[in-house]
C-alpha cells in the first residue's frame, strides 16, 4: 500500500526547487524528465536551474548564514532541531522508501535500509552539536613581563555547496547537510539530475523540522550547468562532492581558481583479497554482497576479486552460484534480488564493459539469467581470464560486474590490490590475524574490512587514498570539513 504522503507529493508531476524555505520555479526554460528506471516510465520533471535561479539559492543561503538565524541558536538547540528531523524521517519512512525505489531503482528491503540509516547517523551527528572544541596550547614566546594565552576555536566554514549522486539520493543528501548544519553551516544541494526526488521531500521536512528557511535550500539540474554554476559562485565558501573522479577533478580546478574550500568522496576499484586459511562458509555470500548490492552501484563495491589460487575455482564457483541464483526485477517486489541500474546510459556503458573484456580474451562464468523485458538491467557478472591492463579490472564499472583474478603469495596480492589509481576500501578474509596485520599497512586504502563486506558507520571515518578523494567523511573527522581552526593568542 502506497502511503499517502507519497501519493501527495507524486500527485505534483512537475516538481519545483526549494529555496528560501519554499518551492521555487525559478527561471528555468528546461525540464528535467525522471524515469524509474525498474519500468522506464515518466514520474516526473525538474527544473534545470539556470544560473539566475543558483544565484538566488546562494543567496538565501548567504543571508542566512550572515544574519545567523541558525547561528543564534544555541548548540543544544541545533541539536534538539537536528533530533527532530530525525524523527520525521523516521516517521516518514515508508513513503521515503518507496520514493527511493521509485527515482533509483533499488530494492524496497535495501531503500529502507537507507532510510534507517540516515535516521541513525542524523541522530548520532547531532549529539555532536554540543561537542565541537577547540584546544588549549602552550606557546613559546620569549617575555619576561608578559604572559601568553593561546587557544584553538573552530568556527563555521559558511555556505557549503553540497553536490550528490543517484546512488543512495536520500542517505548523500543527510551525509551532506547534516554534519554542515551541526557546525553552523548554511547549504545548497544539487542532487543528481537523475534522483532529485528525495532531496526536495527532505527539503520540505527540514522546514517541518523547524530548521529556519534559507538555511537547507535545494537546487535541481545537470552538473555541467547547475553544478558547474553552483561551484563557480563566489560567495561558496565550501564545496562537498560525492561522485566521479572525473568529475572531481574538474571541480578541483573550479574550486581552486576562489580558493573554495573542497572536499571529494569520489570512485574506488576496491580489491577483495581471499587467503587460503579463509572461512569458505560465508565467504561467497558476502563476496556476492560487496558487489551485487545496490546492483553494484557502490563507489566501495568489491569489483577486484582476488582469491588464492588452490581455493581459487571453489570459491569463484560458489559465488557464480548465488549470481545464477538472482532474480531481477523490480525493487518493489519482495522476491527480487537485483534491480534495474538508473538509466539506460549506465546501462551501456556496463554492458559495453562486459562486450570489451570477453573480446579482449576474458571468460564469463555462469548461465545467464532472465532479463526483464523492460527496465534497465544488467544481469550478475563475474569474469576471469582477465589481465591487470584491461578496463574491466582498471576502471570503475559501478555495474554488478566482478572480476575475479587467482594470485600465488602474498607480495604478489600486494602488488595486484595497488596497481589502481583507486584507494578507497579493500576487505581481507583470513582467519590468520598475524597475516591480517602484514596486510593491512600494505594496502593503499582509506577502508578496510576483514572477514566482511566494506560498511559505512556515523562513527567510522570514510574517505580514500590516490584518486579516491580528498577528506574524510563519516565519525568527528568530517568537522574538519564544515568549519575553520582560527587560533588566538592573548598577552598579558
Amino acid at each position: 500500500m502506497v502511503p499517502q504522503n507519497l501519493e501527495n507529493f507524486m500527485r505534483d508531476f512537475d516538481h519545483s526547487m526549494f529555496i528560501d524555505g519554499k518551492q521555487f520555479q525559478g527561471n528555468a526554460t528546461q525540464k528535467i524528465e525522471i524515469v524509474n528506471p525498474a519500468n522506464e516510465q515518466l514520474i516526473a520533471t525538474v527544473p534545470d536551474a539556470c544560473i539566475e535561479d543558483i544565484d538566488e539559492a546562494v543567496s538565501s543561503a548567504n543571508k542566512a548564514f550572515s544574519s545567523k538565524v541558525w547561528l543564534r541558536y544555541t548548540a543544544t538547540q541545533r541539536e534538539e532541531k537536528l533530533l527532530q528531523l530525525a524523527s520525521l524521517l523516521e516517521k516518514n519512512a515508508e513513503e521515503l522508501a518507496m520514493l527511493v525505489v521509485h527515482e533509483n531503482g533499488k530494492l524496497l528491503k535495501d531503500a529502507k535500509r537507507e532510510v534507517s540509516n540516515s535516521v541513525r547517523f542524523t541522530r548520532y551527528m547531532a549529539g555532536w552539536a554540543t561537542k565541537i572544541t577547540g584546544d588549549t596550547l602552550d606557546v613559546s614566546f620569549a617575555s619576561e613581563s608578559q604572559q601568553f594565552f593561546a587557544y584553538t576555536k573552530r568556527e563555521p566554514v559558511g555556505v557549503v555547496a553540497a553536490i550528490i549522486p543517484w546512488n543512495m539520493p536520500l542517505a548523500m543528501a543527510i551525509w551532506k547537510i547534516v554534519p554542515a548544519l551541526v557546525c553552523g553551516c548554511t547549504v545548497v544541494l544539487k542532487p543528481s539530475e537523475e534522483a532529485p526526488l528525495s532531496s526536495l521531500r527532505l527539503a520540505q521536512l527540514i522546514i517541518e523540522a523547524e530548521i529556519p528557511a534559507g538555511v537547507v535550500n535545494v537546487v535541481t539540474g545537470y552538473g555541467h550547468t547547475a553544478g558547474k554554476f553552483l561551484c563557480e559562485h563566489p560567495r561558496i565558501n565550501k564545496i562537498t562532492f560525492t561522485g566521479s573522479t572525473q568529475t572531481g577533478k574538474k571541480i578541483g580546478h573550479i574550486a581552486i581558481e576562489n580558493m573554495t574550500r573542497l572536499s571529494l568522496e569520489l570512485g574506488g576499484k576496491s580489491p577483495v583479497i581471499v587467503c587460503e586459511d579463509a572461512d569458505l562458509s560465508l565467504l561467497p555470500a558476502f563476496i556476492a554482497k560487496g558487489i551485487f548490492y545496490n546492483q553494484g552501484q557502490i563507489c566501495a563495491a568489491g569489483s577486484r576479486l582476488y582469491v588464492a589460487r588452490n581455493i581459487f575455482d571453489e570459491t569463484v564457483e560458489r559465488v557464480v552460484q548465488i549470481a545464477e541464483k538472482m532474480k531481477l526485477g523490480c525493487g518493489m517486489d519482495n522476491d527480487t534480488d537485483l534491480g534495474p541500474l538508473i538509466s539506460r546510459n549506465q546501462q551501456q556503458k556496463v554492458t559495453q564493459y562486459i562486450k570489451d573484456s570477453v573480446a579482449n580474451g576474458a571468460k564469463k562464468l555462469g548461465d545467464s539469467v532472465n532479463l526483464p523485458q523492460q527496465g534497465f538491467f544488467v544481469e550478475p557478472t563475474i569474469l576471469v581470464d582477465t589481465t591487470h591492463e584491461m578496463a574491466a579490472v582498471q576502471q570503475e564499472i559501478f555495474g554488478p560486474v566482478l572480476v575475479a583474478m587467482p594470485f600465488d603469495n602474498e607480495e604478489e596480492v600486494i602488488i595486484k590490490a595497488n596497481d589502481s589509481c583507486y584507494g578507497l576500501a579493500a576487505s581481507i578474509y583470513s582467519q590468520d590475524i598475524s597475516k591480517v596485520h602484514h596486510l593491512v599497512p600494505q594496502i593503499k586504502a582509506g577502508t578496510v574490512f576483514v572477514n566482511s563486506p566494506v560498511r559505512t558507520d556515523p562513527n567510522l571515518p570514510f574517505g580514500g587514498f590516490k584518486q579516491s578523494g580528498i577528506g574524510r567523511e563519516h565519525g568527528n573527522k568530517i568537522f574538519d570539513l564544515y568549519t575553520e581552526h582560527k587560533s588566538v593568542v592573548i598577552t598579558y
